[in-house]
């Protein structure tokens, strides 16, 4: 039978006496120039997003976070910013984000604090024709920065199908078509819901984007693209007419990108105006 071992307790690092560790962070920097932001990027976290549907959707989101810097400081606390966020598990959401900005500067010593979540965010559709439902996935950003004052921007990409309106005046039949990305960015003063967004971009393509399409639903999404051909030029400008006539926006950016078929580049347009 073996003996037992005489071996030393393990001592508790937490009971050593130690000297006080030195904060780099607040040493003194000499170049005397002030940084814009400084932080952390890239963490994935798990957000609530509201649902117009189904009241609130989870999904997992890549969130940044920074502050300025003070010339005189060296550095600033990076696990500040992590500590900040798992203080508010389970409550990054929109109306979480000004309380969130006020905590970073308070504990970071900041006077601006910003805030960047870029989202999967899911809704419902159903096919035009035979009413097959599916999930289509958007990405969506939330950006939001205090420094006297609070500001908040939610952005949006919705692809769309895009066919060329000179391809179709100058073919004896056809016309070249593509997929198509619309990115909208707006800043509101009443709350607006991500469908609705959506909803709007969608149509100012020749024609939205299904994952699930049975062979009724392409002969329609098909025609309907050919009846109504559209350049990159057209969609920015009919997204930017249907924004302006919203009278709680107050300020959009619209951009918009084919991503050519038969041509060896994308074709881009962008658009913005404050109301």
């Amino acid at each position: 039978m073996a003996s037992s071992s005489n071996q030393s307790p393990v001592p508790d690092p937490r009971s050593q006496l130690s000297p006080p560790l030195h904060d780099m962070q607040k040493s003194r920097d000499n170049r005397r120039i002030p940084i814009d932001k400084v932080g952390v990027k890239d963490i994935s976290y798990p957000i609530v997003v509201m649902d117009k549907n189904r009241k609130f959707q989870h999904t997992v989101a890549r969130v940044n976070l920074y502050v300025d810097l003070p010339h005189h400081f060296k550095g600033t606390h990076m696990s500040r910013f992590i500590e900040i966020l798992n203080q508010y598990r389970e409550e990054i959401a929109l109306d979480k984000m000004e309380e969130i900005l006020m905590e970073m500067k308070k504990k970071l010593g900041a006077s601006s604090a910003h805030l960047e979540i870029e989202f999967p965010y899911f809704i419902e559709k159903q096919a035009p024709v035979s009413g097959a439902k599916s999930l289509m996935e958007y990405s969506c950003s939330f950006s939001a920065t205090l420094s006297e004052e609070f500001d908040f921007v939610l952005g949006i990409k919705a692809p769309v199908t895009s066919l060329c309106p000179c391809s179709k005046e100058l073919s004896r039949f056809g016309a070249h078509n593509q997929r198509s990305l619309i990115s909208v960015r707006v800043r509101y003063r009443e709350f607006l819901w991500i469908e609705d967004l959506v909803e709007l971009m969608e149509g100012c393509g020749s024609s939205p984007v299904w994952s699930l399409l049975k062979r009724e639903d392409e002969k329609y999404v098909t025609e309907q693209a050919y009846e109504n051909p559209m350049f990159v030029e057209d969609m920015v400008r009919e997204a930017t007419q249907r924004l302006s006539a919203m009278d709680t926006i107050t300020w959009f950016s619209v951009e918009a990108e084919n991503f050519e078929s038969i041509h060896n580049h994308s074709a881009y347009a962008f658009i913005q105006r404050q109301k």
